[in-house]
């Protein structure tokens, strides 16, 4: 009986579960038959594999090809299980050595092949060679982008540039010495992108404030202001002032933008901006239009595909002009917002895409920007403003711990001297985190409300301060916690070890209820 089997990876999400590519051939007119719920990408392997195969001088074989692909309720897609299939129709045809079929027996195969033989890189590759590296299992693949698999500690990959390659290392692993994951290098300019510093915006103290709490404690920001006043300029430069990301956040972050279209149909020789997450380590920063549609902010579609949330994951996620969002789209974030993901249900399937992101949002104070203004006039009506305000929902709003009014900049200011700039407070920013991961292993803003109360503790003074101020301002149970995490990050920056009462009364300032903590 010519039967062999060969271990690949599917692609659900950002998960590649192990696929088993069964191949008989038996007695029969000549045929190739794919089972295994496989998608048109994969139905068509069969003609890619066989020009593959003919053009890398072996034999196809003029007899009834059977390819199972187990498990067979598992949707197949796209072409990364090419070089299993053909590797499996070698090993059933009895073209490959025995010593070559053990060997084959214990690696998992992941690459596309043209119809030269030519082993192409695919999507999901980070998530196929972490999944592979779990089980213990070498990973075959394209030598194209190995040297990406370097950042995940003890992998045992290699990369091959043509079938005949892969044959050769199976048959004698002497005869050929294939690309090895290693560090991936990278020039200058790629290895610290240059950012926006802080110390070009000029007066807006009060808004670099709260950027600088933002970026501290990962709390959700809000500013509010007149076109012209830098809420934009603020929001981009907050990537100045956060830290790089540790090895595994930058693993995770690049295997989701490795499963998305943003990675795919890039040139193999450019990095794609999931690779250069992985490589730089710089936290994503994701802007997408208001335009947008709840799937694309969210993720979804027939095959779903991480959204927005999910490519900021461990970065910044900014919506400008935050009203002119749909209503559904900006409902969609109140779950991810409290879960840190988001799980995509289809009728076949569940998805869940990571999405721990810092929300920046952005709106100007009526549809004309300038209600409030001290030199111009507004052209709306109370109507128009009310509504214009209403398409920002209460929960909303209350998933931002600092909300904030910008005022436009004067001119003395423009013409001051430069200010602070990012490194110094992106100093104070690093030395508030290590507090808070040596203190609870998180930082604030992930906190849950069972967190906040066994990690936070006000004194005799502040308690009634805050107890006060939830009376006044008629809080919510969210409004109370997120100031308390607001005030411990404000003492962290400060290096206090207690939450003083300046520290909450900044806290209650940035609560959004339009009132002054000094008047409570």
């Amino acid at each position: 009986m010519s039967l062999s089997v060969v271990c690949s990876r599917a692609l659900i999400g950002v998960t590649a579960p192990l696929v088993y590519i069964e191949t008989h051939i038996s007695n029969g007119l000549p045929a190739l038959s794919i089972v295994g719920l496989p998608e048109a990408a994969v139905r068509e392997s069969k003609d890619r594999v066989r020009s593959a195969l003919i053009n890398s001088g072996f034999e196809f074989p003029a007899r009834r090809i059977t390819i199972n692909m187990a498990p067979a309720d598992l949707p197949k897609c796209g072409g990364r299980f090419d070089l299993a299939i053909a590797l499996s129709i070698l090993a059933a045809s009895r073209q490959l050595s025995e010593a070559a079929k053990r060997t084959l027996a214990n690696c998992e195969i992941f690459g596309e092949l043209s119809l030269s033989g030519q082993i192409k890189p695919v999507s999901g590759l980070l998530p196929a060679a972490l999944a592979s590296h779990q089980a213990g299992h070498p990973l075959l693949t394209a030598a194209a982008k190995i040297d990406l698999l370097g950042n995940l500690d003890g992998i045992e990959a290699f990369g091959f540039t043509t079938l005949r390659d892969v044959t050769d290392y199976l048959n004698d692993p002497t005869s050929i010495h294939p690309a090895r994951p290693s560090q991936h290098s990278l020039p200058a300019s790629a290895q610290h992108p240059a950012t926006d510093d802080m110390a070009d915006v000029r007066g807006q103290f009060q808004a670099r404030r709260a950027l600088e709490i933002a970026a501290a404690g990962h709390h959700h920001l809000l500013m509010n202001g007149p076109p012209g006043s830098g809420k934009t300029m603020l929001a981009r430069r907050i990537l100045s002032l956060l830290p790089d990301l540790s090895r595994q956040q930058a693993f995770e972050t690049a295997s989701i933008y490795s499963v998305s279209q943003s990675d795919i149909g890039q040139p193999e020789a450019a990095l794609t901006p999931g690779e250069m997450i992985l490589t730089s380590r710089k936290p994503p920063f994701r802007s997408p239009h208001h335009s947008a549609s709840v799937s694309a902010i969210v993720g979804g579609g027939r095959s779903p595909q991480p959204g927005e949330i999910s490519l900021a994951n461990h970065g910044v996620l900014f919506l400008d002009e935050l009203p002119e969002f749909s209503g559904r789209t900006l409902e969609a974030l109140r779950q991810p917002l409290e879960q840190h993901s988001i799980s995509v249900t289809r009728s076949q399937r569940q998805v869940a895409f990571p999405a721990r992101f810092l929300l920046i949002g952005a709106m100007n104070p009526c549809p004309c920007g300038y209600d409030g203004h001290t030199e111009k006039s507004c052209a709306c009506s109370a109507l128009q403003i009310r509504k214009y305000r209403d398409r920002i929902s209460g929960p909303i709003q209350d998933r931002f711990d600092l909300q904030m009014t910008l005022s436009p900049v004067k001119f003395e200011e423009l013409s001051g001297a430069r200010g602070e700039p990012s490194s110094a407070i992106a100093e104070r920013v690093a030395k508030a985190q290590q507090r808070q991961h040596a203190r609870q292993g998180i930082l604030n803003g992930l906190m849950s409300p069972a967190d906040t109360q066994r990690t936070i503790s006000l004194g005799g003074p502040q308690q009634t301060l805050l107890e006060r101020a939830a009376q006044k301002l008629h809080l919510s149970a969210r409004a109370w916690y997120k100031i308390l995490r607001v005030a411990q990050t404000i003492s962290d920056l400060a290096e206090s070890r207690e939450i003083q009462t300046p520290h909450l009364m900044e806290a209650i300032a940035y609560a959004g209820r339009g009132e002054s903590a000094s008047r409570l």
